[in-house]
C-alpha cells in the first residue's frame, strides 16, 4: 500500500489539541523525553492499555458462562461453521478410506503380467465387482474400489496392452511383467481407524478442517458459536448519506465497525442509530439480548455524553472505565448483566477502530474461544513521537522487515489506517527509528480465517 511516511517532528494538524500539547518534547538530536514539569495524568485512574486488554480477555469467564469464558457449544451445520471454533473433538466415524480404492487411473492386476483385460472397466461410486483371478486385469479409475484378489494397480502410463489384447508392464523402472504388491491402493483405514481422534477441542475450522469432517462422515460440528453483537451508532450530527454540511458528518464508523466486528468472528445481530439521548440509549441496551452491544460516541463528559449515566441508571458494572492510550483514552467497558457486557467506543472514528482492538476484539476472542495471535514486533522505518504517559497506536505499513508509520494518524483520521497493515504500539516517551515496536495485524492483512466479512 502506497503512504507516506510520519514525520518525526510531528503533525499537529494529525492530533487534537490535547494530545497535541501532551507530546514529549523533542531534543536537537532525535531523542525524546518527557517534559521537565510533567503534569500528573488527568485520568489517573484509567486502565493501563495492556491491563485494559487482559480484562477485556478475562471478563466473560467471571460470568455464568463458568471459567472457560466461551459461549454454550451448538451444533452448525458445516456450511456455517467456517471460522468457528471445535468445542468437541471431531473423531472418525468410519476407516478412511472406508474400503481399498485406487490412486491411480489405470488397471487393476492380480498376479505377475502379462494379464488378460476384463471388458467391463470399474469406475468410481459402483459397487464391489467380482474378485480377480491370478493373471487378470480390470480397468479402473481413481478412487474406484479395488475388485477382491487384486495385487496392485498399473498406472495407465506404465501399461500397454497387444494385438492380442493382453496388457504388460511399460515403465523403464519395472522388470518386465512385474508389478509391487500393493503399489497405488489406498488400503482401507491408510488415513485413519474409526474411533480415532482427528482434531482436538479448540480447532479453528478452516476449508480443510471442514473437508475432513465432510469425508469422516459429518454433517454438523460442535462449535462455539459467534458472539452476537448489537451496534448503537450514536449523534444527532451524522448523516447516513451525501456530502457534510450545515454542521452535519458522514457516519464513518456505521460503514466501518459491522464488517469489521465479522472480521473479528461476530456475528452482526443490529446496526441501529440512536437518538442523543439518555433515554434512548437506556432503552436501545435494555432491549438488546446481544452477547455484546458496541456503541460509538458519548463516552466522555459532555452535555450529549450518555453513556456513563444510561449503564448508572442500568447498574451495569464498569470494567474497564477510561485507558491510558492514545486516541481511543474515554473508551470504557461494562457489564451490563449476565451474560452480556458493553463496549463503548470513542466517536471519533481513529479512536473507535483503537477501542475496537484494545477491548472489543480481546472480549470476542475469549467469547468466541478463538486463539490468541501471537505477538510479534519489527522495527520502526521511522521515528514516532510518544505521549508523556500513554501508549500511543499508530497506524502502519509493513515494508519488507520494517514498520513504516503513516500520516493521518489523529483520532479523528481514517486516512492512516485505511493504508495501514498494522498499528504499532508505541509507549509512553515514543520510539526512535530502528527500534522494536509491537505490532496488531489488521485482519484483512493478517491472513487468517477470521477475515469472514459475511
Amino acid at each position: 500500500m502506497a503512504a507516506r511516511a510520519a514525520r518525526t517532528d510531528g503533525n499537529a494538524d494529525d492530533l487534537d489539541v490535547e494530545e497535541a500539547l501532551a507530546l514529549v518534547r523533542k531534543h536537537p538530536g532525535g531523542t525524546t523525553d518527557t517534559p521537565r514539569h510533567p503534569h500528573p495524568h488527568p485520568r489517573h485512574d484509567a486502565t493501563a492499555w495492556s491491563d485494559a486488554r487482559a480484562i477485556a480477555e478475562d471478563a466473560p469467564r467471571h460470568g455464568t458462562g463458568g471459567r472457560t469464558g466461551y459461549l454454550t457449544p451448538v451444533a452448525v451445520p458445516l456450511a456455517s461453521a467456517l471460522g468457528l471454533t471445535l468445542a468437541a473433538p471431531l473423531t472418525a466415524l468410519t476407516d478412511l478410506p472406508s474400503f481399498d480404492t485406487s490412486a491411480m487411473d489405470g488397471w487393476a492386476v492380480s498376479g505377475p503380467g502379462p494379464w488378460s483385460v476384463r471388458d467391463e472397466g470399474v469406475l468410481a461410486g459402483h459397487s464391489a465387482h467380482t474378485p480377480l483371478t491370478d493373471g487378470e486385469a480390470v480397468r479402473i479409475a481413481t478412487g474406484a474400489r479395488v475388485p477382491p484378489d487384486t495385487t496392485a494397480v498399473l498406472r495407465s502410463e506404465h501399461g500397454r496392452t497387444d494385438d492380442k489384447g493382453r496388457l504388460h508392464v511399460t515403465a523403464a523402472t519395472r522388470p518386465p511383467h512385474t508389478v509391487t504388491h500393493g503399489q497405488d491402493i489406498r488400503p482401507r483405514g491408510q488415513e485413519c481407524r474409526s474411533g480415532d481422534q482427528l482434531l482436538p477441542v479448540g480447532t479453528p475450522v478452516t476449508p480443510p478442517v471442514l473437508g475432513m469432517a465432510a469425508a469422516a462422515g459429518y454433517d454438523t460440528l460442535t462449535a462455539v458459536p459467534r458472539p452476537r453483537v448489537d451496534v448503537f451508532v450514536l449523534g444527532d450530527e451524522l448523516l447516513g448519506e451525501g456530502l457534510p454540511h450545515d454542521g452535519l458528518i458522514r457516519d464513518a464508523l456505521g460503514p466501518l465497525l459491522p464488517p469489521w466486528l465479522r472480521a473479528l468472528g461476530a456475528e452482526v445481530t443490529a446496526v441501529r442509530r440512536v437518538g442523543d439521548t439518555e433515554q434512548a440509549l437506556y432503552e436501545a441496551i435494555t432491549a438488546s439480548d446481544a452477547d455484546v452491544v458496541v456503541t460509538t460516541g458519548g463516552t466522555a463528559a459532555g452535555p450529549v455524553d450518555h453513556v456513563h449515566p444510561a449503564l448508572r441508571r442500568i447498574g451495569a458494572e464498569l470494567l474497564v472505565d477510561g485507558v491510558q492510550v492514545r486516541p481511543g483514552h474515554p473508551m470504557l467497558l461494562a457489564r451490563t448483566k449476565d451474560g452480556q457486557h458493553l463496549v463503548g467506543l470513542p466517536g471519533n472514528p481513529l479512536a473507535a477502530v483503537s477501542g475496537l482492538l484494545t477491548l472489543a476484539e480481546p472480549l470476542l476472542r475469549t467469547l468466541a474461544a478463538r486463539p490468541a495471535p501471537e505477538p510479534y514486533t519489527l522495527p520502526l522505518r521511522e521515528g514516532v513521537q510518544g505521549h508523556p504517559y500513554d501508549t500511543r497506536l499508530v497506524p502502519v505499513a509493513l515494508r519488507g522487515d520494517r514498520a513504516l508509520p503513516l500520516l493521518y494518524n489523529g483520532p479523528a483520521m481514517l486516512r492512516g489506517v485505511a493504508a495501514a497493515d498494522a498499528l504499532a504500539v508505541v509507549p509512553p516517551g515514543g520510539a526512535r527509528p530502528g527500534q522494536e515496536a509491537e505490532l496488531i495485524d489488521l485482519p484483512w492483512t493478517s491472513g487468517g480465517i477470521g477475515v469472514c466479512f459475511t
